[in-house]
């Protein structure tokens, strides 16, 4: 268990939102309930950078920090805190709780609800990312998707070689270490973890499970060329 602890994913040295991840716990406890928790303690809901028309603020508190950039059509439902350096840009439907580190990008479009995104992560391009944390630097490919739900419900299990961890939680979708890489139109099924600099190729789907660091996911595929007048 121990090697599942947010520090096995993530570089939290320097990050100001660190006490989201609970101590000696699972990296997952922090979507369980750590960020809920912490959301909860935060004092300082106020917005601290311009919003242009046509950015929609819905129930619950927001924080924006200095030299945010958020572009019209982007709905914002509380909680939610962005730091310095987001980029937030059109379309986008941030559904809270959500905390967004240090230039993070979340792109047209995209998705976020009950997510955590570490400094620098990118969910730039049609991404959803539901209750799933994103870790330094990450980038998800256009088209990306995060599933967090079983079609047949119940609860979500983690396969970590040949023994299966119970997570207690019914919805669950990726943990993504530091400069993970997906490819174009990658679907993790819910419960994946993806140790640091792991990288997927492009229309990759991937089953729930732990992937060790450096780990890269492909899919073999057979094209087949065919004369229109065979």
């Amino acid at each position: 268990m121990d090697a599942l602890t947010a520090e096995h994913f993530f570089d939290l040295d320097g990050f100001s939102h660190r006490a989201l991840f609970p101590p000696n716990q699972p990296v997952w406890a922090a979507l369980a309930y750590g960020l809920t928790r912490y959301l909860q303690s935060w004092s300082f809901w106020e917005i601290r950078s311009p919003l242009p028309e046509g950015v929609h603020l819905l129930s619950g508190p927001v924080f924006i920090a200095e030299d945010v950039e958020i572009e019209p059509g982007v709905v914002l439902r509380g909680p939610v805190l962005l730091d310095r350096g987001c980029r937030v840009r059109t379309g986008a439907y941030l559904r809270g709780p959500v905390v967004c580190g240090e230039g993070a990008v979340v792109g047209a479009h995209s998705e976020l609800k009950n997510a955590i995104l570490l400094p620098k992560a990118h969910a730039p391009h049609q991404n959803y990312v539901g209750d799933s944390i994103l870790g330094r630097e990450v980038n998800l490919g256009a088209g990306t998707i995060l599933s967090n739900v079983k079609n047949v419900g119940g609860e979500i299990s983690i396969r970590v070689g040949e023994d299966r961890i119970h997570t207690g939680l019914k919805k669950l979708g990726a943990i993504l270490g530091d400069k993970c890489k997906t490819g174009c139109n990658t679907v993790t099924n819910p419960g994946v973890l993806m140790g640091p600099e792991c990288v997927t190729y492009p229309n990759t789907t991937l089953r729930s499970g732990y992937y060790p660091p450096r780990t890269v996911i492909k899919v073999r595929q057979v094209q087949q060329l065919l004369r229109l007048d065979s």
